[in-house]
C-alpha cells in the first residue's frame, strides 16, 4: 500500500505544481506575458542571427501563444488530478486493477511533456532560439519540470502486485 499511496501523492504533487504555474501565469500576467513576448519576438537573441525570420512581433499572436501555454498547464493539472483520483479509487484493488488505473498518469505526463519539452525546448528553445537569450531563457526550468514528470511516470508505471492481506 505504501507504494500505491506514494504514486497517488506524486500525482497530486504534479497537479499542484501545474496548478501553481498556471495560476502564477494568470495572476502575474504581465511579467509572464513579457517572457512570451520576448521569446517570440527574439529580441534578446544574438544580434544579427540568421534565424530572425522566425520572429513573431504580432501582439495578438503573443497573446494566443501565452493562453495556449496557460491552457496546457491547466490541462496538465486537471489530468494529474484525474490520475490521482483514479489511482486512489483503485488503491485497494488487485494489482491488475491498480495497474489499469494508471492511464491518466500517462496522459497527464504526456500533456506536461508537450508543454515543457515541446513548447519550451523545441518551439521556444530551438525554433525561437531562446537558448541565445541570457534574460528570457526558460530551458533550464522546463528541463527540471519535464524530467521530474518523466521520473514520476517511470515510478508510477512500475507494476503493482496484489496487496498482501
Amino acid at each position: 500500500m505504501t507504494s500505491r499511496l506514494s504514486k497517488i501523492t506524486m500525482c497530486l504533487c504534479l497537479a499542484a505544481f501545474a496548478f501553481l504555474v498556471a495560476f502564477g501565469n494568470i495572476t502575474d500576467y504581465g511579467s509572464n506575458f513579457a517572457f512570451v513576448q520576448h521569446v517570440l519576438s527574439m529580441d534578446t537573441t544574438f544580434p544579427g542571427n540568421a534565424l530572425m525570420y522566425r520572429s513573431i512581433t504580432n501582439p495578438t499572436l503573443w497573446t494566443m501563444g501565452y493562453w495556449l501555454i496557460i491552457f496546457g498547464e491547466a490541462l496538465t493539472c486537471v489530468l494529474f488530478l484525474i490520475a490521482a483520483w483514479n489511482l486512489w479509487s483503485a488503491r485497494k484493488g488487485s494489482g491488475e486493477t491498480f495497474n489499469n488505473a494508471k492511464k491518466f498518469a500517462i496522459i497527464a505526463t504526456t500533456m506536461g511533456f508537450l508543454v515543457w519539452y515541446f513548447g519550451f525546448m523545441v518551439i521556444g528553445g530551438e525554433w525561437f532560439a531562446m537558448w541565445q537569450s541570457k534574460t528570457w531563457n526558460g530551458q533550464e526550468a522546463a528541463f527540471k519540470f519535464y524530467m521530474t514528470m518523466l521520473a514520476v511516470l517511470i515510478f508510477i508505471m512500475q507494476p503493482d502486485r496484489d496487496l498482501q492481506r
